[in-house]
């Protein structure tokens, strides 16, 4: 994905409807039972990423109304980066032909409780959150203890590894494709902007 974490930094910096990623959380919850009121921000800054690989694409907002508020457009760029999550964890499922019953999330974004379990919901399966999310820096220091024979082998790695919270989905399956049926078609609007199509021929391969 090029824009998951870096489209709350655009909210801040760039817009300033926020001043800190860990406003969202607060934010998006206040209006959790209608979630971003049907907008839907597709943040394709520079083009989009797997599985749709496209650089033509370009970032946009679908739904506004006049109903349309800061809170729906914070709600609607959690709801972004699960969906495309969502997309590529179905392209990884069609490619392997392996399901994913489990996603094991890491990162800054992961001490967002709200995001975590919106993740959840999209996905339709359980996120896991370890006690410690600096996955990147965990990673390069256990290669160093392998490397030096601090630890023995990978099994012993693996014993280190601890549950913070598990995130079960609460959304009924009629309303999670309801919400990434809208999200498709939102995505498909912003396919190959940059040559004034709205809709890109062979859109249809992601849906």
């Amino acid at each position: 994905m090029a824009i998951a974490g870096a489209a709350i930094q655009w909210l801040r910096d760039n817009l300033k409807i926020i001043k800190s990623a860990s406003e969202t959380e607060e934010i998006a919850r206040s209006v959790a039972d209608e979630g971003a009121g049907g907008l839907y921000f597709v943040p394709a800054f520079s083009g989009l990423f797997a599985p749709h690989w496209d650089m033509r694409a370009r970032g946009c907002m679908i739904g506004i109304t006049g109903y349309t508020r800061r809170e729906h457009l914070v709600h609607a760029t959690l709801e972004a980066i699960c969906y495309q999550t969502r997309d590529v964890l179905r392209a990884m499922m069609d490619d392997s032909g392996i399901e994913i019953t489990e996603l094991r999330a890491d990162g800054g974004a992961t001490v967002n409780n709200y995001l975590m379990q919106l993740q959840a919901n999209v996905l339709g399966i359980n996120v896991v959150r370890p006690t410690i999310t600096e996955i990147t820096s965990l990673g390069a220091a256990y290669s160093a203890g392998l490397a030096t024979g601090f630890w023995q082998d990978l099994e012993e790695i693996r014993c280190n590894w601890k549950i913070d919270r598990v995130f079960t989905p609460e959304w009924a399956k009629e309303k999670r494709e309801e919400m990434y049926k809208g999200w498709k078609k939102a995505v498909d609007r912003s396919l190959g902007w940059l040559e004034g199509k709205h809709e890109a021929k062979g859109s249809q391969n992601y849906l």
